[in-house]
């Protein structure tokens, strides 16, 4: 089975963000400590997996996603990024495509949505999904052949194991989250419900629909507060269906359909030394990048 690797890039660039040194510094002697570390993670990636098909997605929706029409509250405890962070993104995305890399972005979807899109459309090709990443919230994405890779981590997770580490399959995820809320994306979801309590129901009913559909149930479970919940449940039933729809990764983002819009390929050794010529980034850095470009020029 042909298999696609998908990053969640900004994860990546904002771990090196606050772990790297700043001593990095381009030829305007602006930091560019985050994209050092987002490359050299890249790289061993790309030498490790020696991937086919590759779609490096980056969000550019901190405040004009979709979901912050449906629930205008949607990340807005979240700080706008560093102003320095800007322009290393930008160098992010310039050395991806002179790598010969299909970078995905768009100003009303998440890399989350363009993860579960591309995802999405090359499953009708027969490929199977991995998504690099360290985010949680795509264990909804997970199939049968897919798998989270946390690259900086080294940790893999398969849909059995999204079942032992959360308490619930991929496909109820969304509605897992719902419930619990999500403090990192400002969904409070239904006060009283944590972790344990949301995987609790989940596997109890099957999903969310059927829990409010049964709702009157919950009262009589064996479970500490269930009255409470119970209560809860029943006032907050739409405020619950708004936090599962922000809590879905969409698969209707715009991305290519046909697995060739993904293959890797068609690199450009002269943009890609002119970007570490500018980066000023060391000879060790600067081989690694010719040699794969080099290897895949057209």
């Amino acid at each position: 089975m042909n298999s696609i690797h998908l990053i969640d890039a900004s994860i990546y660039v904002f771990r090196s963000y606050y772990s790297v040194a700043t001593e990095f510094r381009d030829q305007h002697d602006a930091p560019v400590h985050a994209v050092f570390g987002f490359l050299n993670t890249l790289m061993g990636l790309l030498a490790d997996a020696q991937p086919s098909h590759m779609a490096v997605c980056f969000d550019e929706s901190l405040t004009t996603s979709f979901r912050n029409r449906l629930y205008p509250a949607y990340k807005a405890n979240r700080d706008l990024p560093p102003a320095d962070l800007a322009t290393q993104f930008d160098y992010c995305q310039r050395l991806c495509r002179a790598l010969g890399l299909c970078v995905l972005v768009d100003g009303e979807f998440e890399a989350d949505d363009l993860v579960g899109s591309a995802l999405h459309a090359l499953r009708a090709h027969g490929f199977r999904g991995v998504m690099v990443t360290g985010d949680k919230d795509f264990s909804q994405l997970v199939g049968e052949h897919d798998e989270i890779f946390d690259v900086s981590r080294r940790e893999r997770i398969d849909a059995a194991g999204v079942k032992r580490k959360h308490g619930v399959r991929p496909e109820q995820f969304a509605d897992y989250l719902a419930l619990m809320g999500d403090s990192v994306d400002n969904i409070p979801g239904i006060h009283g419900i944590g972790p344990k309590t949301a995987a609790t129901l989940i596997g109890h009913f099957g999903s969310l629909d059927a829990l409010l559909e049964r709702v009157d149930e919950v009262g009589f479970l064996r479970m500490r507060g269930a009255a409470q919940i119970a209560e809860k449940l029943k006032s907050g039933r739409e405020d619950a269906r708004l936090f599962r729809q922000l809590s879905t990764i969409a698969t209707f983002a715009p991305v290519p359909t046909d697995p060739n819009g993904y293959r890797i390929g068609n690199a450009d050794p002269a943009a890609l030394c002119d970007l570490l010529d500018c980066l000023r980034f060391g000879p060790i850095t600067r081989r690694r990048c010719l040699e794969w470009a080099e290897a895949r020029r057209n």
